[in-house]
């Protein structure tokens, strides 16, 4: 399964494969190398979601950049875990609720493009947040792009359901990903650590 977003990128990498082989064949392999790499970014792998109202999964494929404490003031208000997840080109860049619920809130900021694993990016890049809530949890989600990515794409709207796991957005190319919950929630990944979106738990409920 690969994402309609990738139809732009694999037609003209394609038509250009085209063109150039007919002029010199030699010159066919860098579109032809294009588009297999454009198939492989947009890939959408199936996955069996281990749902479970008691864990918060993953929203993106990635690395963990850091853990730490925060404090968020406008969905969840006090004091907050923060996850920053890293994407590489290679990782599959669908992102997935992390809990079933409502979207409560959205909010989208244009910005700059600097390397997504700065420190700094998630305040000054082009993001976008999807608060995320249900009878148990609030959940914040940005999507953020990085020196690469210059597009988001979140397919859904303010008051739409999520499930758990489900597919909501992806980023093109390189971005991060950070997910925001309360500081009550046992965390269960670390630094350095890799994860799968809508499969490794990133935080465990206290009530569980």
């Amino acid at each position: 399964m690969i994402a309609k977003e990738s139809i732009p990128y694999l037609s003209v990498s394609f038509i250009a494969g085209v063109v150039l082989y007919l002029v010199t064949p030699l010159l066919a392999l860098l579109p032809a190398v294009l588009f297999l790499f454009f198939a492989f970014f947009f890939r959408n792998p199936a996955r069996r979601i281990p749902l479970n109202e008691s864990h918060i999964l993953s929203p993106a494929d990635g690395r963990v950049m850091s853990v730490e404490t925060v404090d968020e003031n406008t969905f969840i208000k006090g004091r907050a875990i923060k996850v920053s997840i890293f994407l590489s080109v290679f990782n599959v860049h669908f992102n997935r609720a992390p809990v079933g619920g409502e979207i409560a809130c959205t909010t989208y900021r244009p910005g700059k493009f600097l390397p997504a694993f700065k420190s700094h990016a998630s305040d000054i890049n082009e993001r976008n947040t999807l608060g995320i809530e249900n009878n148990r949890i609030r959940v914040l989600v940005h999507q953020i792009t990085g020196f690469v990515a210059r597009r988001i794409v979140c397919y859904r709207q303010k008051n739409d359901y999520l499930e758990q796991g489900q597919i909501f957005g992806l980023i093109k190319f390189g971005s991060c990903v950070e997910i925001l919950f309360p500081a009550s929630v046992k965390v269960q990944v670390q630094e350095g650590q890799k994860v799968k979106a809508g499969i490794t738990v990133i935080g465990v409920l206290d009530d569980a």
